[in-house]
């Protein structure tokens, strides 16, 4: 999809701040691609656009979901497909960004023809070690090695589904996905490490003052999806009483720091993405120079959406 610009980066890199003012420059519009940030509820969590940034830009898919629902990749797809295509429609920029790698990856690449999962298949696996599944993953697909994070059970308990479903390596059906994969516009936000953790701890900081306990309190049952947003089980550990509000705060620091790892990683991993780093000081205006530069089409409206 070459009329829409896709803009990812870890968490507190200033992906959002970037956005809203490159997108105030060329007539644009953002669609969120953030998993927590499609909930109502976790404004202060997941850390939301202000709502100076939201009246300055138009914003889409914040906000859609009941903290009770679940969502995938598919569904975020199927939400966003037709948002970006309205927006080109009225001859502006759609900026997709966020820093959910996998519901990005929906929207520029599709989504792989792989199986549904089996609950009678994962009866059976979950009767099986770890350690059996991972020797079952690599004896049915040795390249999974290189494809799958093999510490991580839940990959690989699907990894090992998808091959048995199928009856083929499951890396040979992801690489069939990746090579089709169109060319598309990407922009990744990225900093040095000393100064991205810093922005992380500071942000957490603020997130406390904000108001971050008061919002998880008022949380009712939440979905799969949503209970997995980075700072409601801290929150939730503090208001059992099983730890003070400083001790929360600090493991929301080193799993927000964690996570902003693993999203680098993805990033580093992914082709199609241009990276730009921003040095500690720079501004959401210079990080718009940057990008303008990468892609000076931005400058001019985007040519017409194709019918998905």
């Amino acid at each position: 999809m070459d009329s829409c610009l896709y803009l990812c980066g870890p968490t507190a890199s200033g992906k959002s701040a970037a956005a809203v003012e490159l997108a105030s420059r060329i007539g644009g519009e953002i669609v969120n691609a953030d998993a927590f940030q499609l909930y109502r509820g976790l404004d202060v969590c997941a850390a939301k656009p202000s709502n100076e940034e939201r009246v300055a830009v138009p914003h889409h898919l914040l906000d859609v979901l009941d903290p009770s629902e679940s969502c995938d990749a598919q569904r975020f797809r199927e939400m966003a497909l037709p948002v970006i295509q309205s927006i080109g429609e009225r001859g502006r920029w759609p900026l997709v960004v966020g820093g959910s790698g996998l519901y990005m990856k929906a929207l520029t690449h599709g989504l792989a023809s792989l199986p549904k999962g089996d609950e009678e298949l994962r009866s059976r696996l979950a009767l099986m070690s770890p350690e059996e599944r991972v020797a079952e993953l690599l004896k049915l697909d040795p390249a999974a090695e290189a494809n799958v994070p093999l510490k991580n059970d839940r990959y690989v308990s699907r990894a090992l589904e998808i091959c048995l479903l199928t009856g083929r390596p499951q890396s040979e059906l992801r690489q069939e996905w990746l090579r089709n994969a169109p060319q598309f516009m990407g922009v990744a936000i990225a900093r040095e490490r000393d100064d991205l953790y810093q922005r992380i701890n500071r942000r957490v900081e603020q997130m406390v003052g904000q108001g971050l306990v008061t919002e998880i309190a008022g949380l009712g049952d939440l979905s799969p999806t949503a209970a997995k947003a980075i700072g409601v089980r801290e929150i939730r550990s503090h208001l059992r009483g099983e730890c003070s509000l400083a001790e929360a705060a600090a493991a929301i620091q080193q799993a927000s720091r964690r996570y902003a790892k693993r999203q680098m990683t993805w990033i580093k991993r992914e082709g199609g993405f241009q990276t730009i780093c921003l040095p500690p000081e720079s501004t959401a205006s210079f990080a718009a120079d940057r990008i303008l530069e990468l892609f000076p089409c931005l400058r001019h409206p985007p040519p017409s959406v194709p019918s998905s």
